[in-house]
């Protein structure tokens, strides 16, 4: 999977998640975009947010 520019994404799962093969999330990071899948089904589709919207997303979850 690559962004639109070609640039290939590299992707990482948050550091809570355990090794146990459960529901994981996984990230990709760009300048302009975060791109977001699921870890057991890469292959499906992601859902892609600027940069801005994944800040404003991390900062209300920090507030629970």
């Amino acid at each position: 999977m690559s962004t639109a520019d070609s640039a290939p994404l590299t992707w990482f799962k948050s550091s809570y998640s355990g090794n146990e093969g459960g529901e994981c999330l996984e990230v990709a990071v760009t300048p302009g975009a975060v791109y977001l899948r699921d870890s057991k089904a890469p292959a499906r589709a992601q859902l892609t947010v600027s940069a801005a919207e994944w800040a404003v997303f991390v900062r209300f979850a920090g507030e629970r």
